[in-house]
């Protein structure tokens, strides 16, 4: 979502120009102050890309900017004569940049006030007129869920797209396309915010086991179970990455070192009470964190997590470890 909202903002930034000069032409017919509410609209969108990247729901920041600018375009039409301008059309454009960001729920929704805004605008301003011409509000409610329809097709097909670029077939978990798109996230959201980010790098204890006496089809139901106690295991909003063949990570952005020990103890714990592939599995886990008011630096946490595994693996396995030794004690 975030990736997107940075590719459609220049465009979007384009499209208020292009709706300004407009205004600004039919400035001798329509009035030349109708160019503030687009302004308006404009600041609104521009305070969201600088806030939105370091908010804890982005989803909603985006959204609440998109409303905002849905309500300027209303009140411009409003200003400017209602259903009987051609400017009514206007509260279609923003439905185009719904669909890139938002799912098919929030289609719906922006679909559903856009509606309202319409019907609002055409009755509170001239009612006498849709009344006496009904086409005049027909027609730019046909456009609005016309064009909705067709951004709802474009949407799926660019979800289905991306999807197959950065999930790992096998497992349906996050593969490492999409890791480098949320370190980068990551690393400039820390610059910001100064929040710690923790990360945990797990491995299945004697995977090869598996693939040597029961076969490739036997580690990969290994691996899919595992993968779906995991997910199961964290929080919704917490990313599990596939790194390798039986590795995986997970970054916590705001957590600290206990934080990050605790998560890591949970998932050890769930993935030991619960077979996978038929068989008992466990796994070691190597954990650290960035300090608080300390920018993410991806690599140089990944090797801490990365030795702090590879001890795990050296004192028997099925247990945690930080850089300065286990999370808890490990028993003899």
């Amino acid at each position: 979502m975030l990736d997107m909202d940075r590719r459609i903002a220049p465009v979007r930034r384009a499209t208020f120009g292009v709706i300004a000069l407009c205004l600004l032409l039919s400035g001798p017919w329509l009035g030349w102050w109708t160019i503030v509410p687009v302004v308006l609209a404009a600041i609104a969108f521009r305070l969201a890309e600088k806030h939105v990247e370091q908010a804890a729901r982005p989803e909603w920041a985006l959204f609440a900017a998109w409303v905002f600018s849905q309500i300027i375009i209303a009140s411009s039409v409003a200003l400017t004569g209602g259903p009987t301008v051609p400017t009514m059309a206007w509260l279609a454009i923003p439905l185009v940049t719904l669909g890139a960001r938002f799912s098919e729920r929030g289609i719906a929704l922006g679909v559903g006030i856009t509606l309202v805004l319409i019907l609002a605008v055409a009755f509170g301003v001239n009612a006498d007129a849709v009344i006496h011409s009904p086409p005049l509000l027909i027609a730019p409610i046909g456009l609005v869920i016309a064009v909705a329809l067709l951004q709802s097709v474009l949407m799926r097909s660019d979800v289905d797209t991306r999807a197959e670029a950065i999930v790992d077939p096998l497992t349906g978990m996050l593969n490492r396309k999409a890791l480098e798109s949320r370190v980068t996230e990551l690393t400039q959201q820390s610059k910001m915010t100064h929040q710690p980010v923790g990360m945990i790098l797990g491995d299945i204890d004697l995977f090869k086991e598996i693939n040597d006496t029961y076969g490739h089809a036997a580690g990969d139901a290994v691996l899919k179970d595992v993968a779906y106690t995991l997910r199961k295991a964290l929080r919704a909003f917490d990313l599990v990455y596939r790194v390798g063949g039986e590795e995986f990570l997970v970054l916590l952005p705001g957590a600290e070192t206990e934080q990050t020990k605790g998560v890591a103890e949970e998932l050890r714990t769930a993935i030991a009470a619960t077979p996978a592939g038929g068989q008992d599995m466990t796994m070691s886990f190597g954990v650290t964190a960035s300090a608080p008011h300390h920018s993410f630096d991806y690599e140089e946490l990944f090797a801490q997590a990365d030795a702090a595994l590879y001890q795990a693996k050296h004192e028997g396995r099925n247990c945690v470890f930080t850089p300065d030794g286990p999370a808890v004690p490990v028993l003899a």
